[in-house]
């Protein structure tokens, strides 16, 4: 279940951060089924690899496709995530509290879906200097992370080293996993953080903050990010 529109960046972002696509140069094409004839035409892309025997040897499992839910989501164990995503190297990542304070407004001021139905999530992805590079929006939280991943997949810009994702809602474990994948060391949430969502960031050394509202904040962890 997801937001029609961005269909393409999606996809992508979805089999970047399940682990099945690498990066750009693992991808030869995406685009909707083009075959009228087929009853879901326009509802179904199509992803072609460059090398379909690489995804076999990748061992993916999941217990669905993909949904507008949150938390573990079919994955088999947080060690395997873990076995996919080794910690994020150590940079010099470090942000300031009045630039935290204002990522919320920036997201907020590009929302359009949610100025239309007061109903839809969103993902922005900020550089270090609090410039909004990609903004989202989707049904599905995690749906909106995977179209920022996927267009930055496409435009060719991964990993996202550096960079600040920030979600509306909540911080669940799928979010920082997805984040994770695409090597964002830093997340930061409107709502709460789960108890997992904190474990896979801090042994995975990222920063996670939560309750991003007016001038105050939860840090769950990676307080050395923040000057």
């Amino acid at each position: 279940m997801r937001s029609p529109g961005n269909d393409e960046e999606l996809a992508c972002g979805f089999l970047l951060t399940e682990g099945l696509l690498k990066g750009r140069g693992e991808l030869e094409s995406v685009g909707h089924r083009r075959d009228p004839r087929k009853s879901d035409f326009g509802n179904v892309i199509e992803v072609v690899s460059t090398d379909a025997s690489a995804l076999d040897k990748r061992g993916w499992q999941r217990n669905f496709v993909s949904a507008s839910s949150c938390g573990l989501c079919g994955k088999l164990t947080i060690e395997s995530v873990r076995l996919q995503a080794p910690p994020i190297r150590d940079d010099d990542l470090k942000v300031s509290f009045a630039l935290l304070y204002g990522l919320v407004d920036k997201m907020r001021a590009e929302q359009a879906g949610f100025d239309e139905t007061g109903g839809i999530h969103a993902a922005g992805l900020f550089d270090r200097e609090g410039n909004l590079l990609i903004l989202r929006e989707d049904i599905g939280r995690h749906n909106a992370v995977d179209k920022v991943v996927g267009a930055a997949l496409l435009a060719d810009t991964l990993p996202l080293s550096g960079k600040i994702l920030l979600v509306s809602g909540r911080s669940s474990f799928e979010i920082v996993q997805k984040a994770l994948m695409a090597r964002i060391p830093f997340v930061a949430a409107v709502s709460a953080a789960s108890s997992l969502a904190v474990e896979l960031a801090e042994s995975s050394r990222m920063a996670l903050v939560g309750f991003l509202r007016g001038n105050s904040m939860n840090v769950y962890c990676g307080a050395e990010r923040i000057a």
